[in-house]
């Protein structure tokens, strides 16, 4: 058997029960409507205040000499790669740096035992410059990223994956890491010392 044709409709609205329909509640029968935002009632949004040190996604602030927050597994990963971090990161920026280290980084190493004791006899190098820290608790990555947002003028050198992750979210703070067996650094267009990715 063939099958019938049916006609195409065109234009076919769906039908709707009108507003004078006796299933309708005497509540919704009334047509909705809409608030209008009230200038007074308005919500103010807080955001947080834009760094002076930036110009669009450019940091102004950076500039030679660099200085360089050294987290805890950057410290293990130059001495795994053989690599000594003041002419690594001078060779990596063409200028001279100045490493910085926070207690909590320092207290980390600590924590770490006797197997690091070459990691915590470079980090109490004198070239090393210390930071004090005020708050409670020896988290480094948070105390890296509390201070990288308050002061736009480090780069942050660390192998960890989870903390790059956090300071991509920062605008403005390059991040040295350790590729091919020598420093690199992301986010900086004038570090031609650089290996290119």
């Amino acid at each position: 058997m063939a099958k019938t044709k049916q006609a195409r409709k065109y234009a076919v609205m769906k039908r709707l029960i009108s507003l004078k329909d006796a299933r309708i509640k005497g509540k919704e029968r009334e047509k909705k409507k809409r608030n209008k935002a009230d200038p007074q009632n308005m919500k103010i949004r807080e955001l947080p205040q834009a760094s002076s040190a930036m110009f669009f996604q450019y940091n102004t602030q950076l500039g030679p000499p660099y200085h360089v927050l050294v987290d805890t597994n950057f410290i293990n990963f130059s001495i795994k790669n053989k690599l000594d971090i003041m002419q690594s990161m001078m060779d990596c920026l063409y200028a001279k740096c100045t490493p910085y280290i926070t207690d909590c980084v320092m207290a980390e190493i600590e924590k770490l035992g006797s197997k690091y004791r070459i990691a915590l006899r470079m980090a109490k190098d004198p070239r090393f410059e210390r930071l004090t820290c005020i708050h409670k608790g020896t988290y480094a990555d948070d105390c890296i990223v509390q201070r990288i947002t308050q002061h736009k003028c480090y780069i942050v050198a660390t192998c960890d994956k989870d903390l790059r992750r956090r300071i991509r979210k920062i605008p403005g703070v390059p991040i040295m890491f350790i590729q091919s067996h020598r420093y690199s650094i992301e986010r900086m267009p004038d570090a031609f010392g650089a290996p290119k990715t």
